[in-house]
Order: C-alpha cells, then structure tokens, then sequence
C-alpha cells in the first residue's frame, strides 16, 4: 500500500535540489521527483550521490557538499545555477542526530549538530534564495521533525536544533511568500529507513510503536509524498506550515 511513490504530480519544468540525498528520505524523496519528471541537483557529504544521481537518469546531477561550510556551499549553488540556469524547489533534508545525555552532551557535538542541522539548512535556502525571488516562484520544504515539538531523551541538541528549523522556516515564510516563495517544514516521526530502524530496535522500537496512535513508524514513501505536495502548485496556499506526519504521537 505504501510502497509505490506518488507520480500524479508533474515537475517536467522543476529543477529541484534535495540535501542529504544519498541515503534514507532523502534518497526516497530523489526516487519521487524523478519518477514525477523533475531534473535533480542532489547533494551529500558522501561521494556516493554522483553515481546515485545518474543511476536516476542521465539529466540529473550529484554534489558533494558539506552544508555547513559556506564556501562548499557558495560553490555548488554556483554550479547548479550555471548548469540548470535556476532552482524551482529546495528540500532542506539534510540532518544528523547524536545522541547523549543533556547534562553531559559534548559540545563539540552540540555544536556539529547545529552546524549541520539549522546553519546548514540556512545556508543553503540563503543561497538559492535570492534566484526564486528573483524569478518570483519557488518552494523550500525543510525537514523539522517531531522532535521540534516534544522533547525525547537523549536528543538535546537534535531537539533543539530541529526547533531552530521550524523558527527559521516561520521567518522565511513571512519575508517570501510575499515575493512568490512558500517555506514550510515538515516533522515526520520515525522513519523506517536504515537509520531509524537500527537507532529504534528491539524493545526500544516496539515501545515507541505502541505510543504512536496508528502503532507503527512513517514509511518513506510516506514522507516523500508529503514533500512532494507541498512542492507542487496544489500547495500554493501553504506556507509557514509544520505539517505532521507523525501518526498523532504528539497530539497525546
């Protein structure tokens, strides 16, 4: 039921860019676009997402970036720019999440988790930016997550950060809509990709199972379509959202 992703949208004029494509959501929500017609410009850390952007068709393109780094991020953004010409849609995916108690959580994690997390996700909007309202059009999707809303051991800076996402989104989506751009955020729950399976095994994953109202994890699929809608023109009133895929675990 939740595995085929949705093609009813059509991106065959979108050149989308998604971060932290690689593996996990970001890959499923790479594997949604292109099936939908969109040109990717897909970025990681990991030097896999050259080979996995053209395993998804000869038009799209992979970048090894690090987005916390704003010269590694000045100088993709150029690249795609000169090669596509614009970006219609940014999915700000990319994240990590190290985990620790709050009284003694290092602080050379804390602060990584914030380099990736929010100083990442503002840099890239910051860079692609200014050609969607230049162009007046576009649509930034950034991942929050429900623990931007709740708090959940062991996830100090992970929370925290994820917070940010959503203030940073709420701001942007004040500032641009008025110029064609809707920002919104998107905070899954647990998502059965093959990080949050082994991150949520055993007696842990089922504990967290049975506290979700529909008793189970989100599929990837699921976030994708998510995604996808709020990137499409059906969305166009949307803006400034946290949409919710969480199953209802934080409306208890």
């Amino acid at each position: 039921m939740f595995s085929k992703p949705n093609t009813s949208y059509d991106f065959s004029q979108a050149v989308v860019v998604i971060t932290g494509a690689a593996a996990g959501i970001g890959r499923e929500v790479a594997t949604q676009f292109a099936a939908a017609g969109a040109t990717l410009a897909l970025l990681d850390r990991s030097a896999a997402i050259v080979e996995m952007a053209s395993s998804l068709g000869a038009a799209h393109r992979g970048w090894v970036t690090d987005i916390s780094d704003v010269e590694s991020v000045t100088a993709t953004a150029a690249d795609i720019i000169s090669l596509f010409g614009h970006v219609d849609v940014l999915v700000n995916n990319a994240g990590i999440g190290p985990l620790a108690p709050a009284e003694d959580f290092p602080l050379e994690t804390w602060d990584r988790t914030m380099a990736v997390n929010l100083r990442g996700a503002f840099l890239v909007a910051r860079a692609f930016a200014p050609g969607m309202l230049a162009r007046g059009r576009g649509r930034i999707i950034n991942l929050a997550s429900q623990a931007a809303v709740i708090g959940i051991e062991g996830h100090v800076a992970y929370c925290a950060s994820k917070a940010g996402i959503i203030g940073m989104t709420n701001c942007m989506a004040l500032e641009w809509a008025p110029r064609g751009v809707t920002v919104n955020a998107i905070s899954p729950t647990v998502v059965e990709t093959e990080l949050g399976l082994s991150g949520w095994a055993g007696e842990k994953g089922q504990r967290a199972r049975a506290a979700i109202p529909t008793r189970r994890f989100a599929k990837p699929a699921e976030i994708g379509s998510a995604i996808m809608y709020l990137a499409s023109t059906e969305a166009a009133m949307v803006n400034g959202a946290n949409l919710m895929v969480d199953g209802g675990y934080t409306i208890i």
